[in-house]
């Protein structure tokens, strides 16, 4: 009887490994020689997909962008502009909390990453059509960038820890109750995040109604 094969290694493989790798235990784990032994095969044979520890790396970024929704800035999508950011960036940062780690990488910039650059181009492009300027669609993008990586880098409650003796009210008289926050780290850092992102599409829809009217074709 043939002995089963080992499925052919591929670029999704590897991506996924890594992923997996730095979900697990950081940016500093990955390596070629550590992903080879993970999946069971020789390090050479990753040169053959990726030829430096940095692409590897900007592949699992890139998977991780694919993760976010971008269907309310469709076409089709019946979803205002404020709505529609709104949305993604619930999406986005779900994606980002999925896997915090690569959010330095991330944090760099799409560079050639497809599809974190179809996510800029969908931003970009259904904001322009809402009627933004195109510079001001561009500095929103960022801001929102900005905004979701920010929350998806750690844990303001988790900050804090369960030890009440930790919050001497001689020395931190408003911080009574902070070691409270860390059992409720979900509940505060959504609640945080749901405050901030409403705080700034108030703020960007007072900028959008004063924008002065485009003049008829």
């Amino acid at each position: 009887m043939a002995r089963p094969r080992k499925p052919l290694l591929s670029t999704d493989r590897i991506v996924d490994a890594a992923r997996a790798l730095v979900d697990a235990e950081g940016l500093a784990a990955v390596s070629t020689r550590r992903l080879a032994a993970e999946l069971g095969v020789s390090g050479p044979s990753l040169y053959n997909h990726f030829r430096t520890k940095d692409q590897i790396l900007e592949a699992v970024a890139d998977s991780v962008s694919a993760q976010v929704d971008l269907s309310m800035f469709d076409a089709a999508d019946e979803r205002d502009w404020r709505t529609a950011l709104h949305d993604w960036a619930v999406s986005y940062r779900a994606a980002l909390r999925e896997h915090p780690n690569i959010v330095p990488v991330l944090a760099q910039g799409p560079g050639r990453r497809p599809a974190g650059l179809r996510l800029a181009d969908a931003v970009f492009g259904s904001m322009v059509d809402a009627g933004w300027p195109p510079a001001q669609a561009t500095s929103i993008g960022a801001l929102m960038r900005y905004f979701v990586m920010g929350s998806a880098l750690g844990s303001f409650a988790g900050g804090f820890v369960d030890d009440q003796d930790a919050y001497d009210p001689a020395d931190y008289p408003h911080l009574g109750q902070a070691h409270l926050l860390a059992d409720r780290q979900d509940v505060v850092d959504d609640r945080a995040f749901e405050t901030g992102l409403t705080a700034l599409l108030d703020g960007l829809a007072v900028q959008f109604a004063a924008l002065p009217v485009a003049a008829p074709h």
